[in-house]
Parts: structure tokens; C-alpha cells; sequence
């Protein structure tokens, strides 16, 4: 228990500390501040006796102590919780709509295997390459919904002139493919005219007309029909 110092016995103890006679009182280590409640010497140390106890003085108050006088009343302080690693919650994920990959690849086809340079009427060899290519691929998908026919021109002639070009060849493979039994809802067309090019051939010279058979000749890979998958309804 800590020792509490009576009026008299304070007195003594402090005139004892001052003339540096205080055999059998003990000295606590302090930081040099002042401690409330507590006797301390001129060095600021708190006052122990010799059984380690702390003197208190006439104005000490529970509310005053201090751990290494009165641990007992000194509110500990509650562990601090480790944190743990907590993993984040994972937000729903909607089902699939749709398969993992298309039914089939997009199917790339060079306009001069349909049609005529310059021409929009499917030739009977063209006709075959979309029987093989695209109907047998749609009557073998029924969860291919939509496919999307896209018409592509070269850079010879205008602007305007090559997209309705390439809008005209969309719609013939569109009106072929209906004729062999696919629904026209399965079917969408749009023609991208010259905007779309996958070559340039800016080092081929001479004139941009038809007369240039080498320019025509390189640009071949901008005529062009792509059927691609739109919309495909998930496999059961």
C-alpha cells in the first residue's frame, strides 16, 4: 500500500530530504516533471520508503495515481486488436449472357469472290462461298441471333459513290443468305464505303482510277464483305 504522510511526519521527511538525511528513504527514478499527489525531492524524484512504497501527500486523490505508485488503480489500457486481414467482398456477378466464345470466327470475304469489280449482283461462285461459308454456319447455331454483314470499298471513285457501293453488297449477301432459309431478323447490313481500308498503297503511282490495274490490283484487300456474330443467345 502506499504510504500516506500525516501533517507532522511530511514536515519531517522534507526537512530530513533538504539536509540530505533521509536514511532509509528511498528515491524513485522521475522524469524531472512535477508529479501531483506524490512527495518528491529536489531532483523531482518521487519519495519511496523502504519497502518501495510511494508517499503520497495530504492532496493525493485516486484520480492522481500513477502506474509505478498505484498500478492497481491506474485503468489499463485495452489491447489494441490486431487487425486482420480481411478479404474484400466479392460483388455478385451476374450469369453469362452468352457462351464462353462466338459460335464461329469472323468470316472475311473478298468482294471479287461475290461480286464483279465494281459490281453488286452475287456471282454463282459467290453464291456457293455464302451457302459454305455463312448459311451452313447459321442453320448449324441456332443461338447465333444476329450476324452482322458489313460491305467495305476501295478509295477509287468518291466518297459517296463508294458507300452506297458497299451498302448495295451488304444488302445482296443479306437478300442470298434469306433466300437459303435464314430469318432476315438473324441479318443486319451496313456499308462502311472507303473508311475502313486495311491497305494504302500510297507507293503505288499513277492515277487513282480504275484504268490503274496496279492500284486496283493492291487495294483488292479494302473490297471486302465481313460477317461477323452480333448477338448469340447462351447454350443451355
Amino acid at each position: 500500500m502506499t504510504t500516506s504522510l500525516t501533517l507532522k511526519s511530511a514536515s519531517s521527511l522534507l526537512i530530513a530530504l533538504s539536509l540530505g538525511l533521509g536514511a532509509g528513504v528511498a528515491t524513485a527514478h522521475s522524469d524531472g516533471k512535477v508529479t501531483p499527489g506524490y512527495l518528491q525531492d529536489n531532483n523531482k524524484h518521487i519519495v519511496k520508503n523502504n519497502f518501495g512504497q510511494c508517499w503520497r501527500t495530504g492532496s493525493w486523490t485516486p484520480a492522481m495515481a500513477i502506474a509505478e505508485c498505484d498500478p492497481d488503480l491506474v485503468k489499463k489500457e485495452a489491447p489494441v486488436a490486431k487487425k486482420q486481414d480481411t478479404v474484400p467482398a466479392q460483388p455478385l456477378v451476374p450469369p453469362d449472357l452468352g457462351p464462353a466464345k462466338p459460335a464461329f470466327a469472323k468470316i472475311n470475304l473478298q468482294a471479287e469472290t461475290l461480286f464483279d469489280f465494281d459490281k453488286a449482283v452475287l456471282r454463282a461462285d459467290g453464291k456457293k462461298t455464302l451457302d459454305d461459308e455463312v448459311v451452313a454456319k447459321m442453320k448449324q447455331y441456332p443461338e447465333v441471333e444476329v450476324v452482322l454483314v458489313t460491305g467495305h470499298a476501295d478509295r477509287i471513285g468518291t466518297d459517296k459513290y463508294n458507300l452506297k457501293l458497299s451498302d448495295r453488297r451488304a444488302a445482296a449477301a443479306k437478300t442470298y443468305i434469306v433466300s437459303q432459309g435464314i430469318d432476315a431478323k438473324r441479318i443486319e447490313t451496313v456499308g462502311k464505303g472507303e473508311a475502313e481500308p486495311l491497305v494504302d498503297c500510297k507507293n503505288v503511282k499513277g492515277v487513282e482510277k480504275r484504268s490503274n490495274k496496279k492500284l486496283v490490283e493492291c487495294l483488292q484487300p479494302n473490297r471486302r464483305v465481313l460477317v461477323e456474330i452480333k448477338v448469340q443467345a447462351p447454350t443451355k
